[in-house]
């Protein structure tokens, strides 16, 4: 697992990428005073797992937080700050951790624990193709992860997993994943890169007959995926019971979904 650490005060950062380097969970832990240069390195290196300060002076932690969020989906952020207030803004972004300064390894450990435990499969993560939307959303095959070139790629598949085997046409595809833009010619091919690039993904994994592509549309082949959503909805009580209310967290569409399991809770108890 990769994490990268970013503070302004280079005491605390360097400290936090000592002890994030002596955690067996975390294979490669990188640190930055700037901003900027986070991004820049963040560009060309997916991470796993992001620990940073809110009050900095190039940006804000929140407003950084949600960048690295929309370039890597299924990061998982932790704040490390020495100010409280900020604690609800961090959690409407479904921040995994919020860490008050100055902080141990112990504290680290259990908020990386914590982090790992919501990207595991359910316990149908036997199944050849586990498909995972409460927290995150997340594809394992054969118990490994699947890493796509493009996060709107994941989206997409996200975002038919969360149609449940209904019929989505491209026009659809792109109001989802650009909202508010203009459907025009240009905006078409940016569909189909899109398309494409989940396409081949799938194929790398062995995959691919999971979903149904033609010029009319698109749609998951819901009897070949094991997936916790629709366990859900089948009354599986195990899944139930697992459900802590958050589902596929990094997409703003999901809300509609979530809010129907959140009411369908209610209804049960």
């Amino acid at each position: 697992m990769r994490a990268i650490c970013i503070d302004d005060e280079e005491l605390i950062m360097n400290m936090t990428v000592s002890m994030c380097q002596e955690l067996y969970q975390i294979d490669e832990a990188v640190g930055f005073t700037e901003v900027i240069e986070a991004l820049k390195w963040l560009e060309k290196h997916p991470v796993d797992i992001a620990f940073m300060d809110i009050d900095m002076p190039d940006m804000n932690g929140i407003a950084l937080a949600a960048l690295v969020k929309q370039k890597y989906p299924s990061a998982s952020i932790i704040f490390i700050t020495g100010y409280s207030q900020y604690a609800l803004d961090a959690f409407k972004l479904h921040a995994s951790g919020y860490l008050m300064k100055p902080i141990t390894k112990a504290r680290l450990e259990e908020e990386v624990e914590y982090a790992l435990s919501r990207k595991k499969t359910t316990s149908h993560s036997s199944a050849h193709i586990a498909v995972r939307t409460f927290g995150e959303f997340d594809v394992y095959v054969d118990g490994r992860l699947v890493t796509f070139r493009r996060a709107k790629a994941k989206e997409l598949l996200a975002y038919l997993v969360d149609r449940q085997g209904g019929n989505v046409t491209r026009a659809e595809v792109f109001s989802v994943l650009w909202e508010g833009g203009e459907y025009d010619r240009t905006m078409q091919k940016q569909v189909d890169v899109i398309v494409r690039s989940l396409r081949d993904t799938l194929k790398e994994y062995g995959i691919n007959d999971i979903v149904r592509i033609d010029r009319n549309g698109m749609n998951i082949r819901a009897e070949l995926i094991d997936c916790d959503l629709y366990r859900f909805l089948d009354g599986d009580a195990e899944v139930i019971n697992k459900y802590r209310g958050e589902y596929m967290n990094s997409y703003h569409w999901a809300n509609l979904t979530e809010g129907y399991i959140t009411s369908s809770l209610s209804d049960r108890y």
